[in-house]
């Protein structure tokens, strides 16, 4: 399957770029630390998915990001769809794999907003009368926002929504699966770009 094929090759040569770039320490012992700003999210999803009756489902998500410049950065999401099929679906998954860019806007009360916009393949594993054609790619274009809470200097709650478009779905029509994920944020070299109100 394309997308398990993706995966297997894009997220560990992109783990192993950012785990290996160096970058060096500013003279200021305040601004002093060592790696890049890597930050890994998971989190639970719950998500309509605009497709057939009794559209909720959820699913697990993992995402790797590294902040680049002043708030900005990229980052590669990962979502699995697949828990509570509903009744009335003899099978229903969908997964989606997408890079992105986000922006994590100042702090105010605590609070770190931010902004995304991700780009890559949706998978989808559908009813079907005809046995050989029950699963099928496309390209998904998902732009999202949230907000995340600093519990710790590295680890922070985060919500966030979003809303997705699946294009060329059974011809020109559109899928739009659209949901909240909450989960946590693990700074691993800490965010020293835009510093928790903590640190």
């Amino acid at each position: 399957m394309r997308l398990k094929a993706i995966l297997a090759a894009g997220f560990p040569a992109f783990l192993f770029l950012i785990l290996t770039v160096k970058v060096d320490a500013q003279v200021a012992p305040s601004a002093k630390v060592s790696g890049i700003p890597l930050e890994i999210s998971v989190g639970m999803s719950d998500y309509n998915l605009d497709y057939g009756p009794g559209r909720r489902m959820q699913g697990p998500v993992i995402r790797a990001g590294v902040e680049i410049f002043h708030g900005f950065g990229i980052d590669l999401s990962a979502r699995a769809l697949f828990m509570n099929t509903p009744s009335q679906l003899t099978r229903m998954q969908q997964d989606t794999f997408l890079a992105g860019v986000f922006y994590d806007t100042p702090s105010f009360w605590h609070i770190h907003p931010f902004v995304r916009f991700g780009g890559g393949i949706g998978n989808i594993e559908f009813p079907s009368p005809n046995p050989k054609y029950t699963r099928d790619d496309f390209t998904v274009y998902a732009p999202s926002g949230g907000i995340e809470v600093p519990v710790t200097r590295k680890l922070s709650i985060r919500g966030e929504y979003e809303y997705q478009t699946w294009e060329d779905y059974l011809g020109k029509n559109s899928l739009n699966p659209q949901g909240g994920t909450v989960g946590v944020t693990y700074y691993v070299s800490g965010r020293h770009l835009r510093p928790h109100p903590n640190q």
